[in-house]
């Protein structure tokens, strides 16, 4: 009985060891994990930027790939981009030894948890509206640094807005053998860009993107553009734009009053050249056909009144729903495509107002036709003919005499009276006799003529005025 208690005694004492023991070692396999000890000296602080010769700034390279740039929204006036973002910089407090490295690399692939007790840089994008990492998006109001910040707050679903920091456990973190950390994380993000539409839809747009450092001065940290600077995706193609190339990169310092000091910045410049082809068919050619459209009704007689007036009246309200369902930016200045709008308009409705003329005149023709009398007065030696002298819009009926006259008179001689010289030919007058041919012209009528040849050359002349001048200023 006793040997049995001590054999199970003895069985529980070394299972017991063995579950210790092996407890111990998967807690020094964590602590491995969390804590780097193999390339962190003890005192490490990740507070502390690495040290640099003489008091010179920490040199942190900058490269982008630019992945996608779609949603140029010209309402909220700003672009979305997704991008690969790339740092570089030289940690020289590791201690790095060779086992950790594949046989022929020089570098080895860090896990995020490692990361978090590195120094980081906290570059951020100056002009976005929103930015984040993966599919999410989080806006720009707040800095969260440190993993215990960021794993309190819901990265995907939470209303607390804050900086994209470029630094994210959803990234990739290499450790090359001469120290240098290179950091890279693959965004997205939505940039603020001041744009102007005086010359649309020929317009361009020139939007860049600052990356600037938050905290750290620029005596302290230098973002500078590495030899690949910012390189666009070959098959990135934009829906209604041309990308400008090659992209202006600028390295400067900017004084921010906000945080007291001068701070390092990139910047780099989008050129976002319109194609003109989409309003080419869309609107400047249905425009132009229905501005010569207006132009036939000058060879409709007054007799089509209705037809006259339909053709007019609808081509002026197809303008209307042309421009106003046209996607133009709601802007309060004038744009390159309002001065068309107008030119167009304005010929449609000159040749309205045109028709509303002619019809006047007509109507003071008829009139004064409508009061020449009747009746044909005999004279003593046989029947005598009558003329009609407009003056003034009146008209009188007298018998014409062979007396010689001047040009520009006619010799009356009414119940045998003294011959009367005529009356100079009024400029109101609605209707007068040719004087070389004898045919009677009408004023409505001839003012159609005129309109038949000056409506197009005016149009045509506002033609080669704004396109050469539009492309002039567009270049």
């Amino acid at each position: 009985m006793l040997d049995k208690f001590n054999t199970n005694a003895f069985l529980s004492f070394g299972l017991g060891f063995i579950l210790m023991w092996l407890s111990e070692a998967t807690e020094a396999h964590v602590n491995y994990t969390a804590k780097p000890r193999v390339v962190l000296p003890p005192n490490y602080v990740k507070e502390i930027r690495p040290p640099s010769k003489k008091g010179s700034p920490v040199i942190v390279d900058f490269s982008i790939f630019v992945v996608d740039i779609n949603s140029i929204n010209v309402e909220d006036m700003d672009f979305r981009v997704d991008m690969f973002i790339h740092q570089r910089w030289l940690e020289s407090r590791l201690e790095i030894p060779d086992d950790i490295f594949e046989e022929g690399d020089d570098y080895v692939t860090l896990l995020p948890e490692v990361f978090e007790n590195f120094w980081q840089p906290d570059p951020y994008f100056l002009n976005s509206k929103i930015a984040g990492y993966g599919s999410p998006y989080v806006a720009s109001t707040s800095l969260l640094r440190n993993k215990g910040e960021r794993d309190s707050k819901n990265f995907h679903l939470s209303k607390d807005l804050k900086i994209a920091t470029l630094t994210h456990k959803f990234t990739s973190v290499t450790l090359y053998k001469n120290k240098t950390v290179r950091y890279a994380a693959r965004m997205h993000a939505i940039i603020a860009c001041q744009m102007e539409f005086q010359l649309y839809p020929m317009d361009i747009q020139v939007c860049p993107i600052y990356i600037e450092s938050f905290s750290s001065n620029n005596q302290k940290v230098k973002l500078r553009w590495s030899d690949s600077g910012v390189t666009l995706n070959p098959e990135l193609k934009l829906l209604q734009y041309n990308l400008g190339q090659p992209l202006e990169l600028e390295e400067s310092d900017g004084y921010m009053p906000e945080k007291v000091g001068n701070f390092s910045r990139l910047t780099v410049y989008f050129r976002f050249e319109r194609q003109i082809g989409h309003h080419l068919i869309q609107t400047f050619a249905p425009s132009s056909l229905v501005v010569m459209l207006s132009w036939f009704s000058f060879w409709l007689g007054l007799d089509a009144i209705p037809g006259r007036v339909t053709l007019l009246v609808t081509c002026m309200l197809t303008l209307v729903t042309m421009f106003t369902g046209a996607d133009i930016p709601p802007v309060a200045y004038v744009k390159a495509l309002d001065l068309w709008m107008a030119g167009c308009m304005l010929s449609v409705f000159a040749a309205l107002a045109e028709f509303v003329v002619v019809k006047v005149l007509d109507v003071q023709y008829q009139y004064q036709v409508n009061r020449i009398p009747k009746r044909i007065s005999n004279m003593e030696k046989g029947q005598c003919a009558t003329v009609a002298s407009w003056e003034g819009g009146a008209v009188r009926s007298r018998k014409a005499t062979q007396t010689p006259t001047t040009p520009g008179q006619t010799s009356l001689q009414g119940n045998g009276g003294p011959p009367k010289p005529a009356r100079r030919q009024s400029l109101l007058s609605v209707a007068w006799t040719d004087t070389d041919t004898g045919v009677e012209k009408i004023m409505w009528r001839e003012i159609d003529k005129v309109s038949r040849a000056v409506f197009p050359i005016l149009f045509f002349v506002f033609v080669l005025l704004y396109w050469p001048i539009l492309l002039m200023k567009s270049s």
